[in-house]
Order: structure tokens, then C-alpha cells, then sequence
């Protein structure tokens, strides 16, 4: 019988390929290979993202196919592309980037990683390796510093994983829905993984849209370059509809290499409209807004999880002098935070819009 193969999210635009298993020993993968894996023993992930989405069940002795890829998470996996395929291989995201891992929080030390072995490469019908980066590097565009014209850029950012960026984005997404607005959803950086677009989706974006789109399983040690052009083209993607406002959020903390990346480069910061800061705790936001001045960015307003302690939220207003909003607050007035503190909407022709993308 012949095996299934399990094609996880970032291989949803592979329908012919096929498995070389022969002549793979001293086989050096890059970031976006493809390949098919086995599972070998369950750990932290027992469900991957189907390509059509849909969460699907694996077991040991399954094959997947997935691609090569690295990833940073704090509070979960830092994984990188191994040297060789020869050694035990790990799931180090649900939408299908593996890797090996390095270091790992410590809430999954007795379970690990979902470990796996390498199968085969997925190559196309001349034997050359499909590659998730390559097929769509054709529909990168180059950075302009100049596509945001067609609206406003919000960036959601936070002081670490887990602090609320998402969520501020998704009911900053809803409540602009709620006055009527175009809005679209854009995540910049991060692991492959539909669950924060989805989100997004959910509570009113028009349009939500990620770095998977070009074939990204993460974008960590992404270079500047990458990043940027990854910027200009998921604006150009998100721009189809002609929303009033982009929503974007980037991945992790202020400290994480990418983020830090972004927010020093003064090119990209010149697009974009406005900075909402989200932190778990007083300390966090107090601190990371200081950095964040110290860089040049003045956010307009603090939210992320200290909002749902008031004690929290009493001391960061005791010791800023910014907004401090709920989701809810945020939900119900978001057009009135973002009109003062983001200026005039900047207005062009649909011709322009056309031209641009």
C-alpha cells in the first residue's frame, strides 16, 4: 500500500513533487527544503496544520512533509537547520518547520520535542529539491521605503512572547471594523502558523495575511534585506483591498533579532504610522517604552495582559505619561486612538494603488 504522505501548511502550494531517498548522506538542507520526515516519537506537538489548514493528528510512524527551518520562541523551541541529516530531527512549529532544537523552555523538558527522521528530499520531476523560499522569490518585492503611502502601517509590538501583541492588533482590527474602515491584518515576522491571521480574520480584517504567503517557515536569521522586501510585498498583498489601515505585528520581544532589526532601521520606521506597545506586567512596559524612546519610536499607547490587573495598569500610568487601553477600550475606541495619534489618513487615487502593486 502506498504511504500517505501528511502535507503540513507551508507545502500548500506543492501538487507534483517527487521523493528522492537515494544519495542523501552529507545532504546539507537550507531554510525552506522540503522534505518527508517520520514521526518517531510524540512530544510537544501531536498535531500539525494541515495544508488546507485543518489541525491533523500524527502518530509514530507517520510521514510528514515539511520544510527545513529554524525558530525562536521564548517561551517554547530555538531550533536552527542542521548540518547534516543524519541525526535526530525535531518539529519546531505546527505549520511545518523542522529543525533541530537547541534549547527549549522549561515547561516542555520531560516531554521535548516531536522527534523525527529524514525520509527523503521532495524534488521536483527534474530531481532539483523543492525549496518552499525559492518558488516564491520571484514574487518578493524590492524595498521602495514608499508602498505605506496607500495608508496608515500601525505596528503591534511587545515586550517578550505571550504579551498581548496579537490580541491588541485583533481588537484594534475590530473596533476600526465597527466605524466602517478597510482594514487589513499583515504578521511580518515569526514561526509558520496561520493562528494569529486567523485570529485576526476572525474579529473583522478584510484581509489577513503572513510571511508564509512567500514561502517563509520563519523569518528568523532572516538578513535585513529579506525583511524588508518581505515588508514591501505583504503591504503590496495586503493593499489589493485599498484598506484604510494596515495592522502589523512583529513577532516577539524589542530584544529579539529581527524586531530589533526592524525598529533600528530608520527606512522602514519612516512608513509607518504608529507604534502600540503591549507587556505582561508594569515593569516590562515601563522599561520597554524607555528603550523604545532611546531608539527614536514613540508609541501612542501600553496594553497587552498587565491590562487585565487595574493594580498593573495603575502603575504604568503612575510612571508614564501615555494611554494605558483594555481590549475593550481599545475595541470601542480605536478610531479615536488612532486619529490622534497617527495624524491625517493619507489619501490616494486608485490609480496610484494600481500602479503600486
Amino acid at each position: 500500500m502506498e504511504k500517505r504522505i501528511k502535507k503540513t501548511y507551508i507545502c500548500k502550494d506543492i501538487r507534483t513533487y517527487r521523493i528522492n531517498s537515494s544519495n542523501i548522506t552529507g545532504y546539507t538542507p537550507e531554510v525552506g527544503d522540503l522534505g518527508i520526515f517520520e514521526v518517531v516519537k510524540l512530544g510537544k506537538h501531536e498535531r500539525m496544520q494541515g495544508e488546507f489548514k485543518r489541525n491533523i493528528t500524527i502518530l509514530p510512524g507517520d510521514w510528514i512533509m515539511a520544510a527545513f527551518g529554524t525558530r525562536y520562541a521564548t517561551a517554547q523551541f530555538e531550533g536552527y537547520v542542521p548540518a547534516n541529516c543524519d541525526t535526530e530531527l525535531h518539529i519546531l512549529g505546527a505549520g511545518g518547520t523542522v529543525g533541530v532544537v537547541t534549547s527549549m523552555h522549561q515547561k516542555f523538558i520531560d516531554v521535548g520535542p516531536t522527534t523525527l527522521r529524514f525520509i527523503g528530499q521532495v524534488t521536483n520531476r527534474r530531481g532539483h529539491i523543492i525549496n518552499t523560499k525559492k518558488i516564491k522569490k520571484h514574487s518578493l518585492k524590492s524595498f521602495s521605503g514608499e508602498v505605506s503611502g496607500a495608508t496608515q502601517v500601525i505596528l503591534s509590538v511587545g515586550s517578550s512572547m505571550d504579551s498581548g501583541k496579537t490580541t491588541t492588533a485583533a481588537h484594534l482590527v475590530r473596533g476600526l471594523k465597527k466605524k466602517g474602515y478597510k482594514v487589513a491584518f499583515v504578521k511580518l515576522t515569526g514561526t509558520v502558523y496561520t493562528k494569529d491571521c486567523d485570529l485576526n480574520y476572525d474579529l473583522g480584517a478584510d484581509i489577513a495575511v503572513d510571511f508564509g504567503e512567500f514561502g517563509f517557515p520563519s523569518t528568523y536569521m532572516c538578513s535585513e534585506s529579506e525583511l524588508l522586501d518581505l515588508y514591501e510585498s505583504l503591504v503590496l498583498k495586503a493593499s489589493v483591498l485599498q484598506p484604510d489601515y494596515i495592522i502589523m505585528e512583529i513577532a516577539d520581544g524589542l530584544y529579539q533579532r529581527e524586531t530589533k532589526i526592524l525598529l533600528k532601521n530608520e527606512a522602514f520606521m519612516k512608513t509607518i504610522a504608529g507604534v502600540i506597545f503591549s507587556a505582561g506586567d508594569s515593569l516590562a512596559a515601563i522599561n520597554g517604552v524607555n528603550l523604545l524612546h532611546s531608539w527614536r519610536i514613540k508609541p501612542f499607547a501600553v496594553s497587552g495582559l498587565l491590562t487585565a490587573s487595574p493594580l498593573l495598569m495603575a502603575e504604568v500610568k503612575a510612571n508614564l505619561r501615555l494611554p494605558v487601553y483594555t481590549i475593550g477600550e481599545i475595541t470601542e475606541q480605536a478610531e479615536e486612538i488612532l486619529g490622534r495619534n497617527t495624524g491625517a489618513l493619507i489619501k490616494v487615487t486608485r490609480r496610484v494603488m494600481r500602479a503600486a502593486s
